[in-house]
């Protein structure tokens, strides 16, 4: 072959390579990036979507050339996605409006997606020549957003830059959830975690399009929101954590902060003050709250049932009514969780009282209310969401509450709780409730579990985490990892598309992502880890 036409197809090939979106200067690996095969399909999506058609002939390459287009109501999911892609690509990633440019593109458009799909659902085509991602709200973008990047290589999660090719794995996705709430709680009571590791909390569920965090903000070992008419309960109550760890609290600008974070990922935070039991922080930090008007030491054990407020005085009513009053104006969200649960040292007759007096409270400062299943027995309002939390499968009130028509939360502890240990040698979490292998915590379904509540009653599911034993983010990491996703796909995914034999498959894809995400995740031996 004669110089000149060697240089003649080297420039027809560098051509190809810049019409295709690499750069005109790609090395061989880029080059070979075209002929790469994605790392897995529109199939291995977790949570699984309600339709999905892989189209391997459709792989679209990411390149320096790619833009994001989008409209103005998806503007803050385009920048959001960009902001996932740049650090592993090095690419710009511009972000533009409509249809500006002609170039390989990955468009998101609201308002142009089937009214099957409803507000959290989306659409999702990838093609050769570019993505189209469709919903009727910014929501349903973002949570589109969240299956298209499990269609890109696992090296997509890494904070610097990777030389190799981004291949987005082709097909079609119409998808949108079964239940609409998706939760997960994490307790900052019993050891406080800082703004920083509620926010990392909040990324790593938002993935798996959770929609909630319920925070579970007071308790006896720690009291951690500022409640400004009454500031001992803070900085008071919100110094002990248990066994002596250091205590903390938000100030509620750092809640407001915790709030608006969450919500550009479009979850919703639902803040709980446990009461009238576990309330001993509270009790602790105010004398005037026990009904000798003693003051009382802290606790900082992990015993449970024997705390209460004191029901026959005044001043526990306005309490309550401060506290609610001044979490309300600094949560947008609709829900205020008033507990309820383990209330051992309170009377049946005192818990009907408490319940009676509390319950207006919250609807006076435009609240709904949420609380754990023993509100059930006190025949709340219609609206209020009971959260079954039990072992078995029957539970009298809240079947009584579900034929009334109030909506049930599902977090049965023996299934859903992410505190219970995967085996007894496990090194963190409790077993009270029974051990939760990755298949034991899958394995259910929340329309079926209890007696008396069919799909009809049910508002969602939420997995509860509690820290008694965790201290640090990788101890979070650790017992969320490998089972929230799991639960995320109870929530969301079709009934009839969920097996355990698949789901296995599927979950294990997922850990190249965790490891470059830095999750300390458990290498369940059910999981043929990848």
């Amino acid at each position: 072959m004669s110089k000149r036409l060697s240089r003649t197809v080297l420039g027809l090939a560098v051509l190809s390579l810049v019409t295709l979106g690499l750069p005109a200067t790609a090395n061989a690996d880029s080059a070979a990036g075209w002929h790469a095969k994605a790392e897995r399909t529109v199939t291995d999506v977790v949570p699984a979507p309600v339709d999905a058609k892989p189209d391997p002939r459709s792989d679209f390459r990411l390149g320096p050339a790619t833009v994001i287009r989008t409209d103005r109501e998806g503007r803050q999911v385009a920048e959001y996605l960009a902001g996932l892609l740049r650090p592993a690509t090095g690419y710009r990633l511009p972000v533009v409006s409509g249809h500006r440019g002609g170039g390989p593109a990955i468009s998101l458009e609201t308002g142009h997606a089937s009214g099957r799909v409803g507000t959290e659902g989306y659409q999702l085509k990838v093609s050769r020549s570019g993505v189209t991602l469709k919903a009727n709200t910014d929501k349903g973008l973002f949570l589109g957003v969240q299956t298209l990047r499990q269609l890109l290589p696992s090296a997509i999660e890494a904070k610097t830059v990777q030389k190799r090719s981004w291949v987005v794995s082709g097909g079609t996705v119409l998808d949108y959830p079964r239940f609409g709430y998706r939760g997960a709680m994490l307790d900052v009571a019993r050891h406080f975690f800082t703004p920083a590791q509620v926010k990392l909390y909040i990324d790593q569920i938002a993935q798996y399009k959770i929609n909630t965090l319920h925070l579970h903000l007071t308790d006896d070992q720690g009291w951690r929101i500022e409640i400004k008419s009454w500031p001992k309960l803070a900085t008071v109550g919100g110094q002990t954590a248990v066994g002596g760890a250091p205590g903390g609290y938000y100030t509620q600008e750092q809640y407001k902060d915790l709030v608006r974070y969450a919500a550009s990922r479009h979850i919703t935070i639902v803040p709980e003050i446990d009461m009238p039991g576990h309330t001993n922080a509270a009790q602790y930090s105010y004398a005037e709250l026990n009904c000798d008007g003693k003051p009382i030491p802290p606790r900082t054990d992990i015993e449970v049932g024997y705390s209460s407020l004191c029901i026959g005085k005044d001043i526990t009513y306005k309490f309550v009514d401060d506290v609610i009053r001044e979490l309300s104006a600094i949560t947008p969200g609709k829900y205020i969780n008033i507990g309820g649960d383990e209330a051992h040292s309170t009377t049946p007759e005192d818990y009907q009282t408490f319940a009676t007096k509390v319950h207006p409270i919250v609807a006076k400062y435009g609240k709904t209310i949420t609380g754990w299943h023993d509100i059930a027995k006190t025949n709340p309002p219609l609206s209020a969401v009971p959260q079954f939390w039990g072992t078995t499968g029957t539970d009298a009130h809240v079947a009584a509450a579900a034929a009334r028509g109030n909506k049930i939360l599902m977090s049965p502890a023996n299934k859903a709780y992410l505190d219970m240990k995967y085996h007894p040698q496990t090194p963190l979490g409790l077993s009270w409730a029974g051990l939760i292998e990755v298949k034991t915590g899958y394995d259910w379904d929340p329309a079926t579990y209890l007696q008396g509540v069919s799909e009809k009653n049910v508002i969602g599911v939420e997995a509860p985490l509690w820290s008694e034993t965790l201290i640090t983010s990788d101890h979070i990491e650790f017992m969320a990892f490998p089972r929230l996703p799991g639960y995320a796909e109870i929530g969301w995914s079709p009934k009839d598309s969920r097996t355990w034999d698949a789901y296995r498959l599927r979950l294990a894809k997922q850990s190249p992502r965790w490891v470059q995400q830095g999750i300390d995740f458990y290498r369940s031996t059910q999981v043929d880890w990848k």
